[in-house]
């Protein structure tokens, strides 16, 4: 039973700090917080980077450094006698074969972008400013004037689920209760998305001044930023803007910040997940309704929003809803697009929303080799066949082609990629990181890597793959989150578009 004043919220900080689940700290984390041990344990060891502190050097099994030979370079390490072991994406598809050693951070290098432009939102190319006066225009004319330019623009969630930001903004504003939260989800784990840690080293102060225009709209006190675990920099860089823009005088003391670490969990990518770190349990996402906007972190209406979207308010509120809205082409505003894997430079390219594939392989200056496939929005988006390189890369157009355009991560394969072993790397990871609250997603993850290793195992028997269809409509329709809901669409798409290399049909 837990106390009463038990001090939940502070267990991953604690834990992060004494070094992980090492021997005798679940007991002494017990005593300093009230919490029991066997809940500390248990949640502890829920976190990659918690539960097994002594792992050495990770390497990074995301697809793009697969591509590149990841395998390669684990022996390396191995050959070094240097401790090592596979992780998932590491958010580094940029610089693959990735690899991050807690002791030893490689530095970030400098990624490929795209060439600026009067049509850019964020501009990644651009110096960082540190004016704000997006911020000061917002408290001049008040939350509702915020909240109506961000109506105007049309801007919708960058993070994956696309959904209109205004709505989330309006309906935190409008709850009776006062006690409100802003919440920056900065826990980039979709494998092959990389563009919030770019935007965060890049345009930091872009990031602190959306962050504060919300607070301000939204009246909130505490601003809460959830920095991936594996990007100590990313959080450096954060902290340093906030600290300046308290020098300068642009902050006050009304909001308080804080920077809170992941610890190696895909899964609190997933808003209410996220929710449940942030209060000290295991990454395990809510059911909804009740939505965040309504009862969100500590039970309070929280507005929970991507890297990118919040960089995306200070443009708008600078130029104009209608001038975000006409960025794009096909949709609102301009999008940045991570591209790795087989193409010639790796990197963020910032384009019209709608863009199409074509487009941003000639801006990546094309591809090595000849394309095969292509995933469009990270692991959970799946596979579509070269000849789509047409289609609009956006919320829209990419659904109706089986697909979806998620976080815009973009991996590039070409013919030298077999779609067999493409679709087991992406299991493993649904497998892996499958936070295992509901059986369709925590069963169905398994059958779908036991399937395709049975597979390969049997010679490519295409019996093997029969309940493919039926596990992955379980998975899809009783999942409690997105993740069991995508986890089967790499393998479900590379079987529709590349049926001979499964065994099905003539294709």
């Amino acid at each position: 039973m837990e106390k009463k004043g038990a001090r939940r919220e502070a267990i991953l900080e604690i834990l992060h700090d004494r070094g992980g689940l090492r021997e005798g700290v679940s007991k002494e984390v017990h005593q300093e917080t009230g919490v029991p041990e066997a809940d500390i344990y248990g949640v502890g060891t829920f976190y990659h980077l918690l539960s097994d502190p002594d792992a050495g050097v990770r390497v990074c099994q995301g697809l793009s450094c697969k591509l590149a030979d990841s395998d390669g370079l684990k022996a390396r390490f191995d050959a070094e006698g240097k401790k090592s072991c596979f992780t998932a994406c590491l958010g580094r598809c940029d610089m693959a074969p990735a690899f991050w050693d807690p002791d030893d951070e490689p530095p970030l290098v400098e990624c490929a972008l795209s060439p600026s432009s009067d049509a850019h939102a964020i501009d990644l190319a651009a110096a960082d400013g540190t004016g704000y006066e997006a911020l000061a225009r917002a408290t001049e004319r008040g939350p509702d004037w915020v909240i109506d330019e961000l109506e105007a623009s049309g801007l919708t969630g960058r993070g994956g689920a696309g959904f209109p930001a205004h709505i989330k903004w309006r309906a935190v504003r409008n709850q009776a209760e006062t006690e409100r939260y802003v919440v920056l989800n900065a826990d980039e784990g979709e494998p092959g998305t990389f563009k919030d840690r770019e935007v965060i080293l890049r345009r930091p102060h872009l990031v602190v001044e959306g962050l504060a225009i919300a607070a301000f709209a939204l009246e909130a006190r505490e601003i809460y930023v959830y920095v991936r675990g594996e990007f100590g920099r990313v959080k450096r860089e954060l902290a340093a803007a906030i600290e300046r823009a308290r020098e300068l005088g642009v902050l006050d003391d009304s909001v308080a910040w804080h920077l809170v670490d992941g610890h190696g969990a895909y899964i609190c990518g997933e808003e209410t997940a996220l929710l449940e770190a942030l209060e000290g349990r295991r990454g395990m996402p809510r059911m909804k309704p009740p939505f965040p906007v309504e009862k969100g972190f500590r039970g309070k209406p929280t507005l929970i929003q991507n890297v990118e979207s919040i960089a995306c308010v200070p443009a708008i509120l600078n130029r104009g809803g209608t001038w975000f809205q006409e960025a794009g082409r096909t949709q609102p505003g301009s999008k940045l697009y991570c591209m790795s894997g087989h193409v010639v430079r790796p990197g963020v390219y910032e384009a019209p929303m709608g863009v199409t594939m074509a487009e941003l392989l000639e801006m990546a200056g094309g591809v090595v080799g000849t394309l095969k496939a292509f995933s469009p929005g990270g692991a959970s988006s799946g596979f579509l066949p070269a000849d789509q390189i047409d289609v609009a890369m956006d919320f829209a157009a990419l659904p109706k082609v089986g697909s979806m355009l998620g976080s815009a991560g973009v991996v590039v394969l070409n013919d030298t990629v077999d779609m067999v072993e493409a679709a087991l790397n992406q299991a493993v990871f649904f497998e892996d990181e499958s936070c295992g609250q509901c059986a369709p997603c925590r069963i169905g993850t398994q059958i779908l890597r036991q399937m395709l290793e049975r597979y390969l195992a049997s010679g490519r028997d295409a019996s093997t793959l029969e309940i493919v269809d039926d596990v992955s409509w379980g998975m899809c329709e009783a999942s409690i989150c997105g993740l069991g809901q995508a986890a089967a669409l790499p393998l479900t798409s590379a079987m529709k578009h590349f049926p001979r290399e499964f065994g099905v049909g003539t294709g």
